[in-house]
């Protein structure tokens, strides 16, 4: 039934479970283009269903609801109803509304960046789907995995998925869904840079949203086509599509979809160098993702608008407005390293508590057999002596053997915790460095050095005086500086060589940077590396500590000369740092609390190498470390 048949409905419903249905129903008429009234009509199901006490009615206001704060970006608020109805589920022993709340909670996490959360309720969802034998199911399942993975960046197992849920949702003739798995494929193909691949997708899905009225689709594939053209370097196409992705969202209350339709407009007048025009929509889409709180899209828009600035000659203020970018991305990543950190955190000590309960449950096995036992003894008092004696000699000798095994065991599991929860922290650190190189390197170092050359243009096109000419000059100089800078925090934080040509090359490629600053003369030595290949993760721990080892140098020693020695020997790896600096007294080390020790000690327990440290005041330093590998 339509819309206008559904309402005509309202005046002589009954309060039950069809009334529940009708109230959904309605609702499922306005979410795509009017998502408030459709949330009013779900809150009116929600509540007849708890008046008239109607567990499936709650479960599939859940179900919908959520789906509009998902569209509208509230994810806290669909993973709070979401796990209200996975709950409910279970209660109710429904397999099959339990599979779906187990998917659509999984959606939630995954939304949130919590992946770990997200495969764990897919998983369990799918064991269900797999018993109930339903294909669309089957191509919801394809295209949730498509997305989970395009969120991980794996493209291409992504788009693997994501073909199969396309071919399903053909054959099964259900359009809504077809729109949405197009859209997540397209996605997948522009994250290849596969435009000519994406593009006739995002069309497909663009007419299946309008032939279904689907606005909130229609909108998003806008967004899509605006960014492929814009990337094609159709910039009029790209113009066309991002002024309708602006109606559109404007319309849906869809406020980041709008603010990134202003900013694309933006980005239309800087390249067709209409300054003025592009600085304009910059700043609108400025004022709505700090109405928002839209974080990530506000960190884009300040370096957008850096950049206009900087065509607009204003370099103050695009100075200003690349800082505050930084700062953002900054507190983007401390947020993420924060996440990840207090994960693990509560990883280890929910295996501690695991722990724990296994330790008291095994101390009460053992309090009930040495109850068992004593009975046992007592009635074999009246037999001998002797025989107690024996008895409780060996029952003695076994309890503390027991106890200290599994003293033991507990002592092992704590340390191998420690070793997971540091290789998690490690691994995530120099992914976050990577990519941190990578967008430093190719992002804004390309940006800088495309403003050079406009600058360079500019300057054979413009009659200046000479107190412009001198201060184009030292604008150009502050520039050169910027980029030079730019490149010296990318090759610190990722080094090129040590991805591309191995330790050995990275190692000489530090110290000979070291040597040309005239800090401090470094001499390097490596023995048994040539053609040696170590995995990636442990070259870039080992590099880590010999760039730590050599920083407190140049910060503490008050050095001249270094010394950094590397030596295999069939599966150890000898690491040796010296330093004629003026020394110090070892023993501060065994309570020194400093990031930069503190590193350099988990890298090598990382390793499970051996560290050495011995110094005297005036005699300099010299630090050894043995890792088998």
């Amino acid at each position: 039934m339509n819309k206008d048949s559904l309402l005509k409905l309202l005046p002589d419903v009954k309060e039950d479970t069809n009334a529940v249905l009708l109230y959904i129903n309605i609702g499922q008429q306005y979410e795509s283009n009017e998502p408030e009234l459709a949330k009013a009509y779900y809150r009116k199901a929600w509540e007849l269903s708890k008046k008239i006490d109607y567990p499936l009615g709650i479960i599939k206001f859940i179900a919908n609801y959520t789906f509009v704060l998902n569209q509208q970006g509230l994810y806290d608020s669909s993973l709070y109803y979401n796990l209200k109805s996975v709950e409910l589920s279970r209660q109710i022993k429904d397999s099959v509304y339990l599979a779906k709340t187990l998917f659509n909670t999984g959606t939630s996490y995954r939304a949130l960046g919590n992946y770990e959360k997200a495969v764990t309720y897919y998983l369990e969802g799918q064991k269900l789907f797999a018993k109930i034998n339903q294909p669309d199911k089957e191509a919801l399942i394809n295209d949730l995995l498509q997305v989970l993975y395009m969120d991980l960046h794996q493209y291409s197992k992504a788009i693997t998925y994501g073909e199969l849920s396309v071919k399903l949702y053909r054959q099964l003739n259900l359009p809504n869904n077809l729109g949405i798995a197009l859209n997540n494929l397209g996605a997948n193909y522009a994250f290849k840079k596969q435009f000519g691949k994406a593009i006739p997708l995002f069309k497909e899905a663009l007419a299946i949203s309008r032939k279904v009225n689907d606005m909130s689709m229609e909108a998003n594939q806008m967004l899509n086509l605006g960014d492929a053209y814009m990337n094609f370097g159709n910039y009029d196409r790209m113009k066309e599509n991002y002024d309708m992705a602006l109606q559109l969202n404007r319309k849906l209350k869809a406020y980041e979809g709008e603010a990134i339709a202003l900013r694309g407009i933006s980005m239309y007048y800087q390249f067709t160098k209409q300054f003025n025009l592009a600085k304009k929509f910059g700043l609108d889409a400025l004022a709505i993702t700090e109405s928002y709180n839209l974080v990530p899209e506000k960190s884009k828009m300040l370096n957008n608008l850096a950049n206009i600035s900087f065509s607009l000659q204003d370099i103050k203020t695009g100075y200003s407005y690349s800082q505050q970018s930084k700062l953002l991305q900054d507190s983007l990543l401390n947020e993420t390293i924060q996440k990840n950190a207090l994960n693990l955190e509560k990883k280890y000590q929910f295996g501690q508590k695991e722990i724990r309960i296994k330790q008291l449950e095994t101390e009460k096995k053992l309090h009930e057999l040495s109850l068992h036992q004593k009975n046992i003894l007592n009635h074999i008092l009246i037999v001998g002596g002797v025989t107690l004696l024996i008895i409780s000699l060996l029952s003695y000798r076994n309890y503390k053997q027991k106890q200290k095994l599994q003293q033991q065991r507990i002592n092992e599991l704590e340390t191998q915790q420690q070793l997971i929860a540091t290789e998690a922290v490690l691994k995530g650190e120099e992914q976050e460095r990577t990519r941190i190189a990578k967008d430093l390197h190719d992002g804004l170092g390309g940006m800088l050095s495309g403003i050079k050359f406009s600058f360079n243009g500019m300057k054979g096109n413009l009659i200046m005086t000479p107190e412009n000419t001198q201060a184009f000059e030292r604008s150009m100089d502050m520039l050169d500086s910027s980029i030079k800078e730019m490149r010296r925090v990318a090759h610190n934080m990722m080094p090129e060589a040590l991805v591309k040509f191995g330790l050995d090359t990275a190692l000489k490629d530090f110290c000979n940077e070291i040597n040309n600053s005239g800090a401090l003369k470094i001499s390097y030595q490596s023995i048994g590396l040539e053609n040696v290949t170590l995995e990636q993760t442990t070259a870039i721990t080992i590099y880590r500590i010999i760039q730590e080892l050599i920083s407190n140098t140049l910060k503490h020693a008050s050095a001249k000369t270094a010394i950094v020695q590397v030596t295999k020997s069939g599966s150890l790896l000898a690491i040796t740092v010296e330093d004629d600096g003026k020394g110090f007294d070892t023993k501060i080390l065994d309570w020194s609390k400093g990031m930069g020790w503190v590193n350099i000690k988990h890298r090598v327990d990382f390793l499970k190498g051996r560290l050495d440290v011995n110094s005297q005041l005036g005699n300099g330093t010299s630090v050894q470390i043995e890792v088998d590998i």
